[in-house]
């Protein structure tokens, strides 16, 4: 190929034309040496299976779903359990595979050889896209359930082998299933009640403390506040009444004191003189007593009636001193044995005194005593009614988490039940591992087509590496391009096989009309 000019269309073409047969050798035997190099290889066989997974039967709105978390990671979660070492190897025993080699070479074949995809179609693919592009709301949750199915597949050297442990490891994936679905809802629902047992114990041991310390500060709890000053109230009035009552009290007895002393000197007086001078002496002090009395009290006043009494029995006395005054002692003695009913009304009178002071007495002690109580309680209000809130905070929180274990054990029940019943989401063998026809490996038309590709590659690799080596000079432009100088005239090339020679029907450049290839011919 010349260098430093620019190679037009016809210059390519022109190249292909000369160097074809290099491009389709290659390009011919290469695919029959793909095809027959695909003999070399062992055939492998491909067994598959599809399996549906189906959503539960009872709406999500009335019964949560036991396992919520991602297919795709259960499924891979379900393949790990079933390539491990011991399902593998009592499969093996059971359908005797290790006849001429080692359990342990059998074993890691099978989890190299074991293919599990998941299905995907177009609407599928869609909504996964729209809740990709969808905002999640607050309580939303997602769609556990992205793929329809999938599909088991295995690879051996023999069509039956591989059908066979295709279908093994299909029934223990859908076996696996099952058993975790139910496992985990059986452990789910033990933990609950485990945990509700401990919740319950704790709810009791915070009722109990509750109920303990209302007993202890009965009547000082919080509500009981407004009680107390109410009560602290009334109980002031009526300590203030007691008080008024006891003073008043004291104070009659006092006054009945003082006139039965009085009382008790004029009986006496009249009971141990009989002398006139001295009853008139003892009129005139009675008459100038009920002077007194009458400007402080009414007629009907009970002393002003007893001083009336009393001067009356004095002017009787006197009346009799003056009509017998032969009358001796006997007769005084026999007055003196009893008293007059003025001086033991007085008495009674001031004995119901005492008892009204002592009665009055002990109410007020009495009520200076709840006074004391309930000052005490609202005293120490704030201090109980920081430490009710805090049991009953304990409490509150206590029973929120026993209630809320109770909802999610009866709700784990429910799911236990759903999933025994099997009207969970389960996984359906929807189409059997199937005996494979053809192996899958090698694809003899496919190793041809590489073949071929190959050697179009290896032509026209080997036809560029020959046009680069190739320095002749065939048209005016290589001409122009090697001497750098302009061309004067060009000399034909005499002979039929000029044109040929030239490679492409041109002279120096120019097409070859029919004319001058006649003329050519004719020379």
């Amino acid at each position: 190929m010349i260098e430093n000019r620019e190679l037009s269309m016809d210059d390519y073409l022109a190249m292909l034309r000369r160097r074809l047969k290099v491009i389709l050798l290659p390009a011919l035997l290469a695919p029959v040496a793909g095809y027959l190099i695909s003999y070399a290889f062992p055939p492998r066989y491909t067994s598959q299976s599809t399996i549906l997974v189906e959503a539960q039967k009872v709406p999500e709105g009335y019964v949560k779903p036991a396992i919520t978390d991602d297919v795709l990671l259960r499924i891979a979660t379900i393949q790990q359990k079933v390539v491990s070492r011991s399902r593998l190897k009592a499969m093996v025993e059971r359908l005797n595979l290790a006849k001429h080699g080692n359990v342990d070479d059998v074993i890691t074949e099978i989890s190299q050889n074991l293919s599990v995809e998941p299905l995907s179609s177009d609407m599928t693919a869609a909504a996964t896209a729209s809740e990709k592009k969808a905002k999640k709301q607050p309580g939303q949750t997602t769609n556990t359930n992205p793929v329809p199915g999938f599909t088991v597949s295995y690879t051996a050297d023999n069509a039956k082998d591989a059908q066979q442990i295709c279908s093994q490891l299909t029934s223990m994936m859908l076996e696996e299933n099952f058993n975790m679905r139910q496992e985990v809802a059986r452990d789910t629902t033990t933990f609950l009640k485990g945990q509700l047992d401990q919740a319950k114990q704790d709810l009791d041991n915070q009722d109990a403390k509750l109920a303990d310390f209302k007993k202890q500060y009965l009547g000082q709890l919080p509500g009981d506040e407004d009680s107390n000053l109410r009560i602290l109230t009334s109980l002031n009035a009526q300590l203030e009444a007691n008080t008024q009552t006891l003073n008043r009290a004291q104070q009659d007895r006092a006054y009945a004191e003082s006139v039965l002393t009085q009382q008790l000197a004029t009986w006496k007086a009249s009971q141990s003189s009989t002398d006139p001078q001295t009853l008139q002496k003892q009129l005139a002090s009675l008459e100038s007593q009920l002077i007194t009395l009458q400007a402080r009290y009414t007629d009907d006043h009970p002393d002003v009636v007893k001083t009336k009494n009393d001067i009356a029995e004095v002017k009787r006395r006197l009346n009799e001193l003056n009509s017998a005054p032969a009358q001796g002692p006997d007769a005084n003695a026999k007055g003196n044995v009893t008293e007059p009913p003025e001086i033991r009304q007085l008495r009674l009178q001031i004995h119901q005194y005492e008892e009204v002071i002592a009665q009055a007495e002990r109410d007020q002690k009495r009520a200076q005593g709840q006074i004391s109580v309930f000052q005490g309680r609202i005293a120490t209000s704030p201090n109980v009614e920081e430490q009710y809130k805090q049991l009953t905070r304990d409490y509150d929180t206590a029973e929120k988490i026993y209630n809320t274990l109770l909802s999610q054990k009866s709700q784990s029940e429910v799911q236990t039940e759903m999933e025994q019943q099997q009207k969970g989401e389960q996984m359906r063998l929807m189409v059997p591992a199937g005996l494979p026809q053809d192996p899958t490996f090698p694809n003899r038309w496919l190793l041809a087509g590489g073949g071929l590709g190959a050697g179009l590659a290896v032509g026209f690799g080997l036809a560029l590496w020959l046009e680069l080596r190739d320095k002749s000079i065939r048209t005016e432009q290589d001409v122009l391009a090697v001497l750098e100088l302009p061309m004067l005239a060009s000399v034909p090339w005499v002979g039929i096989d000029a044109v040929e020679k030239n490679g492409g029907g041109h002279w120096y450049g120019r097409k070859v009309s029919g004319e001058e290839k006649k003329e050519t011919a004719e020379v």
